[in-house]
């Protein structure tokens, strides 16, 4: 019995065997000709797998374009602008968390009168996780603290457009590497709470500047008023600014394919305008957190709590989701209208395009000045070297001739040499070299030397 079931059970096992590898290799000949006769869209979805076989590579151009960013670094330059006393210096320390006004002077009554727009910029170059931002903030003090605040924003025109020019004359030189971008990306625009909407100062300034920068009107010092009276005054403001054709930095419109948290943000964004903020370097303690803000006899206001002001929500529009699109609406809007009256006056009136083309010729030949020393520098160490080899070789030929000639010292020198050629020795001169038998040479009268 157990040598029958034994000789019974011995041929199956190979037959299962033999039919598994029949069926495997089937298969895939069945697979390689279907994949072979079939058009790419009659063929099954890949796996992640045989996906990954195909991969190609160019998917990891964001993953360059982002270390070679991060690498370089990134530059944004704010500006803010508003009359002394709006907590301007306090809101840019409290946005970047930085002090860029250490040295600053209290001006007197009376100073502050006679006082002039001034423009002054501070730089300072922040990292966080890796990220290196050169922050240039560009103030305004003395805006609108004159008693005549007529033309108080010319100064500011004229810095603006400097910016411009300076960049123009940079992209159309030689050297285009190393552009320094400083040109004005956005303008953080106080509003006086004090008023009951815009001033004549502040409808003017932004009529003239609206099509030059980005410019985003801030309700300064938010916490004297009450949320009724901060919602009316934004009302106000927003109809004045609509009445006056003045163009602000509009937020763009989100892709269909942002999420939903993105789009409820972008949304809080747009009606916050203009942002009502409060700024404070200073931490108090609330319920046992430490957080920044004012405190009150009635209270406290906290700088980063929604409820209290718009703090949270500029920071996140002017550093966290807009800061590249405030660049490139400069650069696209902004700077190419400036480009294109550059163009048109320089096609209109021949000398400023004269001008133009002399200072790029100007550099050009800086730079061709620099490289004409660099290549007489060069000729000059040739002619050393020449001048070197050919002593080397002149001391060897004497060595050599004495040794042969064996009258004299056993020790010939060169001052032996030049002893014999001065008492006009014939054998001398004549197994001397061409250029030593030369009177008239300089090369031999230094050797005798």
């Amino acid at each position: 019995m157990i040598m029958a079931n034994s000789g019974a059970s011995l041929p199956k096992k190979p037959a299962r065997k033999k039919l598994s590898r029949m069926s495997i290799i089937s298969g895939a000949v069945d697979r390689f000709e279907f994949g072979r006769r079939t058009s790419t869209s009659e063929r099954e979805p890949e796996s992640p797998k045989q996906s990954g076989r195909e991969y190609v590579g160019f998917a990891t151009l964001p993953d360059q374009v982002h270390r070679k960013s991060v690498k370089k670094g990134f530059e944004f330059t704010l500006m803010v602008v508003g009359e002394s006393g709006l907590g301007k210096s306090t809101l840019v320390n409290s946005l970047f968390l930085t002090d860029l006004y250490k040295e600053r002077k209290e001006l007197s009554a009376d100073e502050r009168i006679e006082r002039t727009v001034d423009i002054k910029r501070n730089s300072i170059d922040i990292e966080e996780q890796g990220v290196r931002l050169r922050l240039t903030v560009v103030d305004t003090p003395g805006f609108g603290d004159s008693v005549n605040c007529s033309n108080s924003w010319k100064p500011i025109i004229d810095y603006i457009e400097d910016q411009f020019a300076q960049y123009y004359e940079d992209e159309s030189g030689l050297n285009r590497k190393n552009i320094v971008d400083n040109r004005v990306h956005c303008c953080l625009y106080f509003i006086s709470p004090y008023g009951h909407g815009l001033r004549p100062i502040d409808v003017g300034f932004m009529q003239r500047l609206h099509d030059k920068v980005n410019i985003v009107p801030v309700l300064a010092k938010a916490d004297c008023l009450t949320p009724t009276e901060v919602r009316t005054l934004k009302e106000r403001v927003m109809r004045e600014i609509r009445e006056q054709d003045i163009n602000i930095y509009s937020f763009p419109d989100c892709d269909s394919d942002e999420d939903e948290d993105y789009k409820q943000q972008d949304k809080e964004l747009k009606a916050s305008v203009p942002f009502a903020v409060i700024g404070s370097n200073t931490v108090v303690e609330v319920g046992g957190k430490r957080v920044r803000g004012r405190l009150y006899p009635w209270g406290i206001t906290e700088v980063e709590n929604p409820k209290h002001c718009d703090f949270v929500k500029l920071r996140n529009m002017l550093i966290r989701t807009h800061m590249q699109d405030l660049k490139e609406v400069t650069r696209d809007l902004h700077y190419e209208n400036y480009r294109l009256r550059r163009i048109q006056d320089e096609t209109d009136n021949p000398d400023v395009k004269q001008e133009r083309l002399n200072s790029i010729r100007k550099d050009s030949f800086a730079t061709k000045e620099v490289s004409e020393k660099d290549r007489m520098l060069e000729e000059k160490e040739a002619e050393l070297r020449k001048m070197q080899d050919m002593l080397l070789k002149m001391q060897a030929e004497m060595a050599k001739q004495q040794g042969a000639s064996g009258s004299g010292s056993n020790m010939g020198s060169l001052a032996d040499l030049a002893t014999n050629n001065n008492a006009g020795s014939g054998d001398s001169e004549s197994n001397m070299p061409e250029e030593m038998s030369d009177p008239n040479d300089s090369r031999s009268s230094t050797v005798e030397v």
